[in-house]
């Protein structure tokens, strides 16, 4: 079994958990924040949204400059409404899925560096980079997602299992 065949399961698995979630997203709290240092509802769900922007990134090159970017894909803003940002993140899964999946043991081996000007901030094999700065970041914000969900009382979908709002 190569390498994409392994990953692209959990990546199914856990962009259609993260779909269920972005789904329950009320527009009318896009504004509504629990600390005045914590972005707004509607900028986590943008950035939630936009995390497979980076499996892109990375199978796209061997590196990314964030300090040569003019990219705005690098960060979203807020969504206009909840149909924008389920349109925009079923896109961006899309085509990081399809990136992805056409990628050799080799490529995905191959080492993959994020950098910012002469700052390099990382370098790692093209898998775990993918699996640490695209999957594991996506799973840490859909966390935050969810508490602020919880927070503004919207029922949970299950994520690993039943929630306390849709038991079996």
């Amino acid at each position: 079994m190569s390498i994409v065949q392994s990953l692209l399961p959990e990546y199914d698995h856990e962009l259609a958990t993260t779909r269920r979630l972005l789904e329950r997203v009320p527009e009318a709290e896009f504004a509504w924040k629990p600390h005045p240092k914590s972005m707004t509802l509607g900028q986590l769900a943008g950035h939630v949204a936009n995390i497979p922007f980076w499996c892109s990134a990375t199978m796209a090159a061997t590196f990314y400059d964030l300090a040569a970017s003019s990219d705005k894909e690098t960060r979203l803003d807020a969504p206009e409404s909840r149909a924008v940002l389920l349109e925009e993140f079923d896109k961006k899964v899309a085509a990081a899925r399809a990136s992805l999946a056409k990628a050799t043991d080799a490529e995905m081996m191959a080492p993959w560096t994020l950098k910012h000007g002469g700052h390099e901030i990382f370098t790692l094999p093209r898998v775990a980079a993918v699996r640490s700065f695209v999957m594991n970041h996506l799973i840490h914000h859909r966390g935050q997602l969810s508490v602020y969900l919880r927070l503004k009382d919207v029922p949970l979908p299950p994520i690993y299992g039943p929630t306390a709002d849709e038991q079996p």
